[in-house]
């Protein structure tokens, strides 16, 4: 295993010392980290912190056809059409993470150019979390709470997710507010699935079944899942994708709930596919497109 001792003197950097101080904390705090997941002792007799590198995952290169007059991605400075590096994704859940269970699967069945690299969550025995233990990925606890008192600060977290070189955040029924610094940390890399069809019954407080429950209580004849980029606010980014289901008449929010939900599996995995394929196309009003994998003159 590679592992790189951090400095602690006059040339180290302020990130460098910031990132020997954090580790220590993990090491004296006992967090259930596996032992290559941030950091360790170079040996059991030995106080030499040093910070390890996260398991290197298969970074295949793919080529995505298109046309060669096609316009550029400016949101991530690069030219559709060329190379592509398999992606690092950070998975937020506060619930079982179906939609995340989902993701991880699309990965592995190569329908996703990318890999699960971490959980975050802020209740560390959700069905997520379990999830994430069974296949090996590594379980971040975030934010600090009393229910969860080895949770991270959001500079903590920053830092791990810099050392394990993630790419993109995903939000699957992750609960909390995500702090406007790791917004600001990712730009245009933060996505969430929202169970209806935004902007309307989102924001503070819709989620879940309350959600299903305000749709039919409203009268709406359809509803479904958003795919949207995060911003500051709840559910207020830009809209990516969405799936529309019909509400009957007979529906109970858990039948509602449970059809929007065969339909948020399929559109978040869509969503992260083109993320991670680079085929995210910014509008100049900054609504952001999904080119299409087999026709590179279409969006959607």
């Amino acid at each position: 295993m590679e592992a790189a001792t951090l400095c602690f003197g006059s040339t180290c950097s302020l990130n460098q010392k910031k990132a020997f101080q954090f580790s220590e904390k993990l090491l004296k705090a006992r967090l259930p980290f596996p032992p290559n997941c941030l950091i360790q002792k170079e040996n059991l007799n030995s106080n030499k912190i040093c910070a390890v590198r996260p398991p290197q995952v298969n970074r295949r290169i793919v080529k995505v056809r298109c046309s060669s007059l096609e316009p550029k991605d400016t949101s991530r400075g690069v030219n559709l059409g060329t190379d592509i590096r398999r992606k690092r994704l950070a998975i937020f859940v506060s619930g079982g993470g179906s939609n995340f269970r989902s993701i991880h699967e699309a990965s592995i069945q190569g329908l996703i150019h990318g890999d699960v690299t971490v959980l975050v969550t802020d209740k560390p025995g959700c069905g997520g979390a379990e999830y994430a233990r069974s296949n090996g990925i590594p379980v971040i606890v975030f934010p600090k709470l009393k229910s969860a008192p080895d949770g991270l600060s959001t500079e903590e977290l920053l830092i791990i997710l810099r050392n394990f070189e993630i790419d993109f955040v995903l939000l699957a029924g992750y609960l909390k507010l995500i702090p406007v610094e790791l917004v600001q940390a990712y730009p245009k890399s933060v996505l969430n699935i929202h169970p209806s069809l935004l902007p309307a019954f989102g924001g503070k407080g819709y989620y879940g079944l309350k959600v299903h429950k305000a749709v039919i209580a409203s009268g709406a004849r359809y509803s479904g899942p958003t795919v949207h980029f995060v911003d500051e606010h709840y559910d207020t980014g830009r809209t990516l994708a969405q799936r529309v289901v019909p509400v009957l008449a007979s529906d109970t929010p858990e039948v509602l709930a449970a059809r929007v939900l065969h339909e948020e599996h399929q559109v978040y995995v869509e969503a992260v596919a083109a993320l991670c394929e680079d085929r995210i196309f910014w509008r100049e009003d900054g609504v952001p497109l999904i080119r299409s994998r087999s026709n590179p003159d279409e969006f959607s």
